[in-house]
């Protein structure tokens, strides 16, 4: 005689179907057959509610297809049925992370250190999460925990560096960002970061030999040349920034602050030479595309304002020569 299982519904021959047909979802899988996977995962959590494997399989599953709101829920499942598992809350959050669904991450993630409070990369993403919605003050509590869990990774550190950056905490993310080159010195983007900080205390000399370096390891990132035009633009080194800044265009083309840079730089040009209105029109076309890549930027736009050349229609022309 069978009897149902106490509050699901569910039989011991259902559950037991419900395991075959995991497995046979999972060889479904291994031949590359997804859509398969997903039927046999799909009949496992309707025969067996409360199985939580069934729920996560079959939000692996979507989650290979692409559809991840379809995985999230499935996982959302597998959590509800078995709240203890790091490995289904951990994967509930990496989706809500990757979906940008940031507060969302950070109820995952809470719960994840909560069972397993000793994971690393779990502190760390929380960090990451927090550091998305402008909360640096958690973010380095959590990249400070992921630091005490391992300190051999410069991952928490560089982390660290932005977040204590963020606070205006200058002389703490310098020391974030040398500790994490300590670990791996063949970082060409922290020593961007690095330089940036360093800028940020108008020590110019040590940002352009912080950016050099990058560029020695690096000599493709345009995050470096960009840095390092601007860098030279506040030294009032206007040919080797422009230089700087057409270095970083030709590694990557849709960079508005390498066009509002190139912009100042020719209108710096035309304001001394004011005969020269090729530097204008030039400064002007720059901060246009800079507005084009990101429309949100005031300064600009009041910079193209100012000095757009005055434009006659017909009818003022016309008038202006009669008189």
């Amino acid at each position: 005689m069978l009897v149902l299982m106490a509050g699901d519904g569910c039989t011991p021959v259902n559950e037991w179907e419900a395991h075959r047909q995991i497995r046979a979802g999972k060889e479904s899988l291994a031949r590359q057959d997804v859509n398969a996977a997903l039927v046999s995962f799909q009949r496992a959590a309707e025969l067996a509610p409360h199985l939580a494997v069934a729920h996560s399989e079959l939000g692996s599953a979507y989650r290979r297809l692409g559809e991840y709101d379809r995985a999230i829920d499935c996982f959302v499942e597998a959590v509800q049925c078995d709240p203890f598992s790091f490995d289904y809350s951990i994967n509930l959050a990496q989706l809500y992370h990757f979906t940008e669904r940031f507060k969302d991450a950070i109820r995952a993630y809470l719960h994840a250190v909560e069972v397993r409070p000793g994971d690393f990369y779990a502190q760390l993403n929380l960090g990451v999460c927090y550091q998305h919605l402008g909360d640096a003050a958690q973010a380095v509590e959590r990249f400070q925990r992921a630091i005490e869990i391992n300190p051999q990774r410069p991952q928490a550190f560089v982390n660290l560096g932005v977040a204590l950056d963020a606070q205006e905490k200058f002389y703490e993310a310098i020391h974030a960002y040398k500790e994490a080159l300590e670990r791996d010195s063949r970082q060409p983007m922290v020593l961007v970061n690095l330089a940036q900080t360093y800028m940020k205390q108008d020590r110019l000399k040590l940002a352009r030999h912080t950016l050099q370096e990058s560029i020695e390891l690096d000599s493709s990132l345009a995050a470096a040349h960009e840095a390092l035009g601007y860098c030279l633009f506040r030294s009032r080194d206007l040919g080797a920034a422009e230089r700087s800044y057409h270095l970083a265009l030709s590694c990557e083309d849709r960079l508005p602050r390498t066009h509002a840079g190139l912009g100042s730089i020719y209108m710096l040009r035309y304001l001394e030479e004011s005969n020269r209105a090729d530097w204008r029109d030039r400064a002007l076309e720059h901060w246009h595309r800079s507005l084009e890549l990101e429309p949100e930027q005031p300064r600009i736009r009041k910079l193209i304002a100012e000095y757009k050349p005055a434009v006659n229609t017909p009818d003022e022309a016309l008038l202006s020569d009669r008189k």
